[in-house]
């Protein structure tokens, strides 16, 4: 083929050749320009599906975008099919990969380049269906090319391949890819995990000696966790290349672009130095799981020993320096679930896990525990605790079996994870195990977050009083459930915050040690008192005395916000998350932090990540309306508003941002009806002055704006606090009614 001229180009070099083609350097003697000709192999050409193939492949690229490669030309030569390219100087992914030079920047740039191209790719119904390091090109401007779209699937062909066919590289292919199955373009998201894993890693996730090996792996192992393999990793970064590499499409990225959204937000904190490695040249710190505890008894009641198990180990855990501890609600979150460990450990971004179990039978209880190594599922260490209880029924003897074995546990655990440090359960805040199941039930409706939710809680920490009335525990439950009652203007401010106030004083009175309770005192400081010292010195109290205390380091982090100090608020709330991953509230808290400090992309995508983990839950919908509406996204604020609305049962601060939402979009009739909604409401329960405000602010008229915050600050209205943060009062800051308001809640000197 050298020296020939085929149309209108010359052939001067070959470049290479693969399954699908032979490719050469030509001169476009037309043009006056170097392309490159693809030729179906010979053998090939008289097979028409593979001519078909091939033709799609120029189809396919055709899509007129900066990281997919040019097509100029589509024709035949002796009936071979061949396609005129772009020629793009450079070298491929594979060679830059294969001398190790890459930093974590530039891979998430060439990542963040491919993911570009790859969504045009997907928006026009097109899988590529074989990426992998081979197919980027990379110029010299350090520009993606993507390139061979030859097994590239469009929607609109039939299935070209029998059912049971295999497509693509094996070693990039995904599970369903591997089975013969149909796939869509979750396949090429799964591909790029592993070409951004073996960029990070140096090596690839799924390996074996023959191709059957390769492809068990990918259905059955659990790549090497990258921080195993390389130091200086961002945390997040492994978080996107095992969520990409998830085996069930259904838990991978549903959109190219939802992973391009998380590569850029890391890019982002990476240049703010917000993002901490999760390994450097240090040995890396220790952290740990505690799963509930299986009940293999026939009683259910049997369960809440388990629970009390798994919490003493817990606590006592929480006060070993130098290890993270995961925090209960995001640990139990997996009880009764299928879930190998490994991938329960990923998911908590922990080392280990500790699971156990609990066997009662007659008079002997069997109590068993595992430490097992999240990187390759092995356990480090196991034992099983035999007793003879006889006829003990009573709370007392029950704890002491449960201090007894959490005790020998932990005194295990040190070893294996500190070196031996001394540890010491923290002092049990009641011996009546009653008391104990109402406190863990009126924690779980706390949790929830909504009007109904924490009234539920009050009850139970009441019952948990009742049982034992110098349970500090259960008065700092109270508390908090009292504070967000206020705060969301589900109760008078002058209502909840002294309820709240002495449930947190009698807390500390019983025990001044509680950092649960200097965290709620911190609350009510900040959002009650507008002290902005004292608030400050009860969380920092509240973190020095329990620094695993993952609400605690969330209330600090809206503290911080609400003065200003916005990147270690967002750092902050990073914490909370290291400490309780899956807590929906904390997720939600990100999401509004980042609203806070105007990032609004984000915000929006926390609060949608936050709704897949439950597309129920309230906050989520009203802080992501928050965002939308900051960047004048209306039809979006509007759904996301609507579904708080219906969510919170009409709440009035749902209500208010509906309003605003309709106020700033032109739709002034539906902004005035909300107004009319919340003085019938009014009628039948508390509404702030605030709610009102804020629907005149999205509709310009200040003055009555004015006037309902001068009212909602003489009532205390929890969210008086936040109009220093809060995106809606952009422009009026310069307002010196706004100024004399600041001054008043001290956060203007």
């Amino acid at each position: 083929m050298i020296g020939k001229v085929i149309s209108h180009y010359k052939i001067l070099e070959k470049l290479g050749e693969g399954g699908m083609g032979e490719v050469y350097l030509a001169e476009d003697t037309k043009l006056n320009r170097r392309v490159a000709l693809k030729f179906l192999p010979a053998q090939l050409a008289s097979d028409e599906e593979f001519k078909e193939r091939f033709k799609r492949e120029a189809q396919a690229a055709a899509l007129n975008h900066p990281n997919i490669i040019t097509i100029h030309e589509v024709a035949e030569y002796e009936n071979r099919p061949y396609i005129a390219m772009e020629y793009v100087e450079g070298e491929s992914l594979k060679n830059l990969i294969t001398k190790k030079d890459l930093s974590i920047n530039k891979v998430i740039d060439l990542t963040m380049q491919i993911c570009e191209g790859l969504a045009k790719a997907h928006q026009s119904g097109i899988v590529h269906r074989d990426v992998k390091p081979q197919n980027v090109l990379i110029d010299k401007d350090d520009r993606v090319r993507i390139l061979d779209f030859g097994l590239a699937k469009l929607k609109r062909d039939a299935m070209l391949t029998q059912i049971g066919t295999t497509l693509g590289t094996v070693a990039y292919m995904s599970p369903e890819q591997t089975r013969g199955e149909e796939v869509d373009h979750r396949t090429d998201i799964w591909a790029l995990g592993v070409v951004l894993y073996e960029m990070l890693a140096g090596q690839m996730p799924f390996k074996g000696e023959h191709e059957q090996a390769v492809i068990y792996s990918i259905l059955n192992v659990d790549p090497q966790p990258m921080l195993d393999l390389r130091t200086g990793l961002p945390r997040e970064l492994g978080q996107i290349v095992y969520r990409a590499l998830a085996k069930d499409p259904g838990e991978r990225y549903q959109l190219m672009n939802n992973l391009l959204v998380d590569l850029r937000q890391l890019k982002n904190e990476l240049e703010s130095g917000i993002t901490k490695t999760m390994l450097t040249k240090e040995k890396p710190s220790p952290s740990i799981a505690v799963l509930p505890f299986n009940n293999l008894s026939a009683d259910k009641e049997q369960e809440y020993f388990c629970d009390g198990m798994a919490e003493e180990i817990i606590n006592a855990l929480t006060h070993l320096e130098g290890l993270r501890v995961v925090a209960r609600t995001s640990a139990f979150s997996f009880r009764g679930k299928e879930i190998d460990i490994r991938e329960i450990g990923r998911k908590l971004n922990v080392r280990t896990v500790l699971e156990g179990s609990v066997q009662k039978a007659g008079n002997r209880i069997r109590i068993t525990a595992q430490l097992v190594n999240v990187a390759d599922g092995y356990h480090l260490w196991s034992e099983r605790y035999d007793r003879d209880i006889g006829e003990l029924c009573c709370p007392e003897d029950i704890f002491a079996i449960q201090d007894e074995i959490s005790l020998a546990i932990v005194d295990k655990l040190k070893v294996k994870l500190l070196g031996g440090e001394k540890a010491k359960l923290v002092k049990r805040h009641t011996e009546d195990l009653g008391a104990y199941n109402f406190y863990l039930k009126g924690r779980y409706f706390w949790n929830r977050r909504y009007e109904g939710g924490l009234q539920k809680g009050i009850e139970c920490f009441q019952q948990a009083i009742e049982k034992d009335p110098l349970y500090a525990l259960a008065y700092a439950g109270t508390a908090d459930c009292y504070v967000l009652l206020g705060h969301y203007g589900w109760l008078p401010p002058k209502e909840a915050y002294p309820r709240a106030r002495a449930a947190a004083e009698k807390a500390l009175e019983i025990d001044d040690t509680l950092a649960e309770a200097h965290a709620s005192m911190g609350w009510i400081r900040t959002f009650h008192d507008w002290d902005w010292a004292a608030a400050e010195n009860e969380f920092r109290r509240a973190l020095d005395l329990n620094p695993n205390y993952a609400t605690g380091h969330e209330w600090y982090a809206v503290h911080l916000g609400n003065i200003g100090r916005l990147d270690e608020a967002i750092a902050e709330v990073k914490r909370a998350l290291e400490l309780d991953p899956l807590s929906l509230i904390i997720n939600a808290i990100e999401g509004l932090a980042y609203t806070w400090s105007r990032q609004y992309d984000k915000a929006i995508d926390k609060c949608r990540k936050t709704l897949e983990m439950d597309p129920n839950f309230l906050l989520a919908y009203l802080f992501q309306a928050w965002a939308y509406a900051a960047k004048g996204m209306w039809e979006e604020t509007i759904t996301s508003a609507q579904k708080a609305v219906t969510l919170s049962g009409e709440g009035p601060f749902a209500l208010w941002t509906l309003g605003i939402a309709y106020a700033m979009s032109g739709q002034e009739n539906q902004a005035l009806k909300m107004l009319d909604r919340l003085d019938e409401l009014s009628k039948q329960r508390y509404v702030s002055p605030y709610c009102k405000a804020m629907i005149y602010v999205g509709l310009g008229d200040m003055d009555q704006a004015f006037d309902y915050l001068e009212k909602a600050y003489l009532e205390r209205e929890s969210f008086m606090a936040t109009i220093n943060t809060l995106p809606f009062f952009d422009n009026v800051r310069s307002d010196p009614r706004f100024k004399a308001l600041l001054k008043k809640i001290g956060l203007e000197k």
